[in-house]
């Protein structure tokens, strides 16, 4: 019998666990409440039912509660307020712990007359002047199985039972009967007109089913039809669980208001790839991107260039270790020489950001769309923080082309070559100055002197080697940028989705769980 109830109980209390910190704490403490409550109840056996009186100043249920009775149990009359605490009359053999639970210290005990575990309670006033006996009424009332609402011709149509009460309980429905009490008071036609305006008042309040019971208690008149209503209700022993899957539903039902009828967006690339761009300019990924490309165009240079000008180009400083990059990926703590995000780029970001978050949270209900966005925002300057941190451990793969050995060897080939021909023509020189040139003769080819062959065409050749060196080495350069920005943007969008992705993904997971926790618990509905 309780199967259900449970499996309800358990979706409501993991519904509850996931709004915690989301929804609002009086709703949450109130679902907490109900499944606390619950299995409390569950847990002192649903065999008793436990059936409260309720009702206004001068609605006569202490009068009735009597009459049902079958004896003077407690004092009633027109001295207001008659009632202070809840009175109990019990018949069978109910367990003390459930009415310690109910904290009734004033129990009748009843022989005959009333199915066995049946458990009549009498209330104060819940209009009632003092503060502590509304305190008591509200407090039994979340505790008795059925609410039997006790009213008189003046008072039916009061706006305290009917907005404090009825409305807010209108999912209670099953487990409430109605009293019009003093029925004798009314003239002939006067009793059915004014059930007929109380029924109306209970449809606008969300309850067309409600039975009325028009009743005497001082006459007798339509009490046995009552009786054998409540007795019904205690010999078929639903009450308990009935009452329970009603504040089970109700509760699904308060924190049900914040899933709504919108489903989660999904993140979508374009969004995603905002954000990834927003990070690495922030980042200072282009500062690499570029510093790369120069990088391998001045390493080139060193390798194919000219020999003879290498030299100028080691006293410029190489862009990689100026930021103080690897070029093969360093340890992950190292933190290269990066330039700080700037207030454009941290709007960039958080403009990204946000923009993502409304994106996700497209057509959802309050409180989400808050709730997204603040999990989009709280690790900005984080995922900024990280990625310059962890910048330096990302693997370039700067490797040394085969080529440039290969281009090397033959630039300090070409270099022998014009060496040997310039020592030649200092030699030719020297021999001139010394007037032996005709003695040592110079020798040609097709007309050109060999050492001015030698010393011209090396250097020449090695120049030519040198530019064409230099014009492949800056197609790699980009290749090896673009390669290079492609594994710097990996890396950014690992912490994107670490930072902001997945928390904002978590949120929209969260909503879904607790949506679906909740259509279960309140699928008895």
């Amino acid at each position: 019998m309780t199967g259900a109830l449970d499996r309800r109980l358990q979706a409501l209390g993991e519904a509850a666990e996931l709004a915690r910190g989301r929804l609002a704490d009086a709703d949450v403490d109130a679902a907490e409440a109900v499944v606390r409550r619950a299995g409390e109840r569950l847990g002192l056996g649903v065999e008793a039912t436990v059936i409260a009186l309720a009702g206004p100043t001068g609605a006569g249920k202490s009068s009735l509660f009597n009459a049902l009775a079958g004896d003077e149990l407690v004092a009633a009359g027109r001295r207001r307020p008659m009632t202070s605490t809840a009175t109990a009359a019990i018949w069978g053999d109910v367990p003390d712990p459930l009415l310690d639970w109910l904290q009734v210290s004033r129990r009748h005990q009843r022989n005959g007359g009333a199915p066995q575990g049946m458990v009549l309670l009498d209330l104060p006033d819940f209009d009632s002047v003092q503060r502590t006996h509304r305190i008591e009424v509200d407090r039994v009332l979340e505790l008795a199985d059925l609410l039997v609402w006790v009213v008189d011709p003046q008072k039916y149509a009061d706006a305290a039972w009917h907005d404090r009460y009825l409305r807010t309980m209108a999912g209670h429905a099953g487990v409430m009967e109605v009293v019009l009490n003093q029925a004798d008071t009314l003239g002939d036609g006067a009793v059915e007109a004014c059930r007929t305006d109380l029924q109306r008042l209970l449809r606008a309040d969300g309850l067309p089913a409600l039975p009325v019971h028009a009743v005497s208690a001082r006459t007798g008149a339509g009490l046995d039809e009552l009786r054998r209503a409540i007795e019904r209700r205690a010999r078929e022993r639903s009450a308990a669980v009935a009452r329970l899957a009603a504040d089970v539903g109700a509760a699904a039902q308060r924190l049900g208001a914040a899933c709504g009828e919108g489903r989660g967006g999904r993140i979508g690339r374009g969004d995603r790839d905002r954000l990834v761009g927003a990070l690495a300019e922030a980042a200072g990924v282009p500062t690499v991107v570029r510093a790369v490309e120069r990088a391998h165009r001045r390493r080139g240079a060193l390798a194919t260039g000219w020999p003879a000008a290498r030299s100028l180009r080691r006293l410029r400083p190489d862009p990689l270790k100026r930021l103080r990059l690897p070029d093969r990926g360093g340890e992950e703590g190292t933190r290269p020489s990066l330039p700080a995000a700037t207030a454009v780029h941290e709007a960039g970001v958080a403009t990204a950001s946000r923009a993502l978050a409304a994106a996700a949270s497209e057509g959802l209900s309050h409180p989400w769309p808050r709730l997204v966005r603040e999990a989009a925002t709280r690790n900005e300057a984080q995922a900024t923080e990280v990625l310059t941190a962890t910048m330096g451990g990302v693997d370039l793969r700067l490797r040394e082309p085969r080529w440039w050995r290969v281009v090397d060897g033959l630039q300090r080939v070409l270099l022998a070559i014009a060496a040997v021909g310039v020592l030649w023509l200092l030699v030719l020189l020297g021999l001139a100055w010394l007037r032996l040139d005709d003695v040592v003769p110079t020798p040609e080819f097709h007309g050109l002197e060999i050492p001015t062959l030698l010393a011209l065409g090396g250097t020449l050749a090695g120049l030519l080697v040198a530019l064409l060196a230099r014009a492949v080495n800056r197609v790699g350069a980009r290749r090896r940028a673009r390669r290079a920005e492609r594994r710097l943007r990996t890396r950014v969008a690992e912490v994107a989705d670490e930072q902001i992705v997945r928390p904002v993904e978590a949120e929209i997971a969260a909503r879904t769980r607790l949506c679906d926790a909740l259509r279960r618990a309140g699928a008895g509905r």
